[in-house]
């Protein structure tokens, strides 16, 4: 039986709140969608001929750890936290002002040694924030504009995504990625600003009962989360289908420059449009799919994802031309924008809602994990087929890896048991 303390606020919110509370997804995804073409640029070079994927593969594994750890932690820790601030904010803005420190030393680093360390403590700082930040819709949300905001939360995140990545992009201009790479930062921490300032609380804090941090903290770890198994489940799904994504930002400009032939002015145009087709996609897919979602289930869209998925990567894997390629990157934007409306509002669903934050922070170590997945898999291979000649045939065999990873998302969706909800619900009607 439900507890008082694990329902749904039953207000509904204004839009500009809504709004409001997806902005700051924008702001930390710009982040990684630009370091991602940062380190595609920078990292091959420091490497040995040959080995470029397997370098941001293990810059990955150790980025991963830190926000593995971080993050459910001091989510949990959030649930408890009293502040005049409330239990989220604090965290928000700390980690906010780090993430700019951290950004200006990977700007200035030469050695692929210190672009690690300083990846790492960008992790650390980003997941920081973004764990407590994320308990803010099961907070603040009511069940029938939960499909709503998730929408904004995927549409947002996938168009931070996209902004980074154009700001990266003006690298190639300038022949350089330091202004870009600070610029990033500034860029989100100004939405952490807005967030800090216009998003209201929710619901009190838990009863801390004199116990410890550290206690507190460790609580995000118990195995008392593994008797919420369709959660387990949808966390392992959701690994996989976010992997299969991944694999196309994480190796986007290798794929354009060995497969495509690409050269870096080639790249220099090709990077942006690709990336502002896949935020006109995203726009277009992402509130029709959480409404369709709310009309005939969570599971049914995800699964649609997962086919539109795999079919994109297989054009991408045989793609003769630019043109072609484009058609499968359509085929994938679709599926993100419409898993990441959908797996949201279906994550917020299962969690116990007073551990909003131990939850949602547990449930992004799949977030965390899927661009070293994407990169130990996909990457490996494309290094492996690809040979010290870094062939074209290497980036193609990668998106082979993600048509695999989409399936396996796929097939651990099945023991998912989709809560009982009301259909037909119309999310149209928040009031502005």
């Amino acid at each position: 039986m439900t507890s008082q303390d694990d329902r749904r606020p039953t207000v509904r919110l204004p839009v500009r709140q809504l709004l409001q509370l997806s902005i700051y997804w924008f702001g930390i995804n710009a982040i990684w969608g630009g370091i991602n073409i940062v380190l595609q640029e920078r990292i091959p070079p420091l490497a040995p001929a040959g080995q470029g994927g397997r370098a941001l593969a293990v810059l990955d594994i150790f980025a991963v750890l830190m926000a593995v750890a971080v993050q459910p932690t001091v989510g949990s820790i959030s649930d408890y936290t009293i502040s005049r601030w409330g239990r989220r904010k604090p965290y928000i803005a700390i980690g906010s002002v780090l993430d700019v420190v951290f950004l200006v030393g990977i700007a200035t680093s030469q050695t692929y040694l210190s672009i690690l360390a300083f990846v790492v403590l960008l992790q650390f700082s980003s997941n920081f924030a973004q764990g407590p930040f994320q308990g803010y819709v099961p907070d603040l949300v009511p069940r029938v504009q939960v499909g709503f905001a998730s929408a904004l939360v995927g549409m947002m995140s996938i168009l931070g995504v996209v902004g980074g990545t154009l700001i990266a992009s003006i690298g190639y201009l300038l022949g350089d990625f330091t202004l870009p790479t600070i610029a990033m930062g500034l860029v989100e921490l100004s939405t952490a600003i807005g967030t800090i300032l216009w998003v209201r609380e929710g619901r009190a804090p838990k009863a801390r009962n004199g116990r410890s941090i550290v206690s507190l903290g460790l609580e995000a770890w118990g195995l008392d989360v593994l008797r919420e198994r369709s959660f387990v489940w949808l966390v392992g799904s959701r690994l996989c289908v976010l992997a299969g994504i991944s694999v196309l930002s994480k190796l986007a400009v290798l794929y354009l420059g060995r497969s495509l032939d690409m050269s870096d002015p080639d790249k220099s145009l090709w990077v942006p449009v690709t990336n502002l087709v896949i935020a006109l996609v995203i726009v277009v897919s992402t509130i029709p799919s959480a409404r369709l979602s709310d009309r005939l289930g969570r599971k049914r869209l995800i699964y649609t994802s997962c086919a539109l998925g795999a079919a994109g990567s297989l054009i991408l894997a045989a793609a003769p031309s630019i043109w072609v390629a484009e058609a499968g990157v359509v085929l994938l934007a679709t599926a993100a924008g419409s898993f990441l409306a959908v797996d949201w509002a279906l994550m917020t669903d299962l969690i116990p809602k007073a551990s909003s934050g131990r939850y949602m922070g547990i449930s992004n170590v799949a977030t965390a994990c899927a661009g070293p997945v994407a990169l130990l898999t996909g990457g490996t291979l494309m290094d492996i087929v690809g040979g010290v000649e870094e062939s074209g045939a290497g980036p193609r065999a990668a998106f082979l890896v993600a048509v695999g990873l989409f399936g396996l998302g796929a097939l651990l969706l099945r023991p998912v048991r989709e809560p009982a909800h009301v259909h037909a619900i119309e999310v149209d009607g928040a009031t502005s």
